[in-house]
């Protein structure tokens, strides 16, 4: 039997199976892509300065970082409210960090991941699909869906989003009915680094800094999408200027447009017998603000430390799972709620919002102590 099993080795899984490496513990790990390959590799990701840190603290970071393309810093954040006043601008420099996040190549951060495990001898096993986990008071029973079958732990930690079904834990889902419409925009001018979060009545809409260009994250209704996307590229661009106003202009080029849903899925609870869920198995939140893959990161940090401060025999057990529950309680309660209350109040045309909304901004960025303390929160989460 194995002392801890895990799930998924993307990021999130590959950050726990890398913060227990030199750990006396036998531990394997189940991907069901083909070895080397890179799920979703033309995404992004949105990193916090906090889970730069974490990343650092595996050896992975530097590596990262000096690929070229790799990382973007994002040294400015600028938001703002379409339809109404109140806008406020986050910086580096207020917060006495080297950038306020990243944008990152998922592949590239995958890449160093799977080669950080390789090379420190880790049991990772691909084209390992698993379909479902469940346990009982001496282990879990991991079903393998491949040559290797049932196998066997004292904890199974499941970090592949809704891929695996895990006895004892359901998923609560609630659509958006909105889709994000994403791809590569550029302008006539560099970003500098600076990153845009505007809200506007159809949904917030996002420009990311990454490489020579910004990465779009623009939600709407799914009929809407589909008609920008029957556009020809002159004609989105200006569907596109005349939605983001005065904050960003000179747009000259798009590519790669595509859509994908928007929901909030959450798991409740995040233990069951044996097992325990992390990443986008525990909670997928809307891409607003960019806060999920950053709570998943905290996650897989979080478990590690319970982990390695747990003797063998007890891992997996009633206690450790309810400390692990608790701990992460506040942080993911607080993303959830941060991310799902930012569209509920921001991402709808009632005019009787519009002023409490801009008040909120300019208030905001008003007050110092109020303004440090959101920019706290978007860069370690809730603590």
């Amino acid at each position: 039997m194995h002392d801890l099993a895990i799930v998924g080795a993307g990021p999130v899984g590959g950050t726990l199976a890398l913060a227990l490496a030199h750990a006396d513990l036998d531990i394997v790990a189940f991907d069901a892509r083909p070895r080397g390959a890179s799920p979703r590799g033309d995404r992004s990701l949105a990193l916090s300065h906090g889970a730069r840190l974490i990343l650092e603290r595996l050896g992975v970071w530097a590596t990262l970082a000096a690929r070229e393309g790799a990382v973007t810093p994002i040294h400015a954040i600028d938001v703002s409210q379409a339809g109404g006043f109140g806008l406020t601008r986050l910086e580096a420099d207020e917060q006495r960090v080297p950038a306020l996040g990243y944008v990152v190549a998922y592949a590239a951060l995958q890449q160093e991941i799977d080669r950080a495990l390789e090379q420190l001898g880790a049991d990772v096993r691909f084209d390992a699909p698993v379909s479902r986990v469940d346990g009982d008071a001496r282990s879990a029973r991991v079903q393998v869906d491949s040559t290797q079958g049932e196998i066997s732990a004292r904890l199974a930690v499941v970090a592949d989003g809704a891929g695996t079904s895990v006895a004892g834990i359901e998923r609560k889902r609630h659509a958006y009915d909105q889709v994000a419409l994403v791809g590569a925009v550029w302008t006539d001018r560099p970003h500098a680094g600076v990153a845009y979060e505007r809200f506007t009545p159809a949904g917030p809409m996002a420009l990311l800094p990454e490489r020579d260009h910004y990465g779009l994250v623009w939600t709407m209704r799914p009929d809407r999408a589909r008609a920008l996307l029957a556009l020809a590229d002159d004609a989105f661009l200006v569907a596109l200027a005349r939605s983001f106003g005065s904050r960003v202009t000179g747009f000259t080029r798009v590519d790669s447009l595509r859509t994908f849903p928007l929901v909030l899925e959450r798991a409740h609870p995040i233990v069951s017998a044996r097992a325990v869920v992390i990443g986008n198995a525990a909670q997928q939140l809307h891409p607003v603000a960019g806060q999920g893959f950053n709570l998943g990161l905290r996650d897989a940090w979080e478990l590690a430390s319970i982990v390695l401060d747990t003797p063998r025999d007890a891992l997996g057990s009633p206690a450790m799972l309810a400390r692990h529950a608790a701990r992460r309680a506040r942080d993911r309660t607080s993303g959830i709620a941060f991310t799902h209350g930012l569209v509920r109040i921001f991402g709808n045309d009632s005019a009787l919002l519009r002023w409490p909304r801009g008040l909120a901004l300019a208030a905001l960025d008003a007050v110092p102590p109020v303004k440090r303390a959101f920019a706290r929160t978007m860069l370690f989460g809730v603590r």
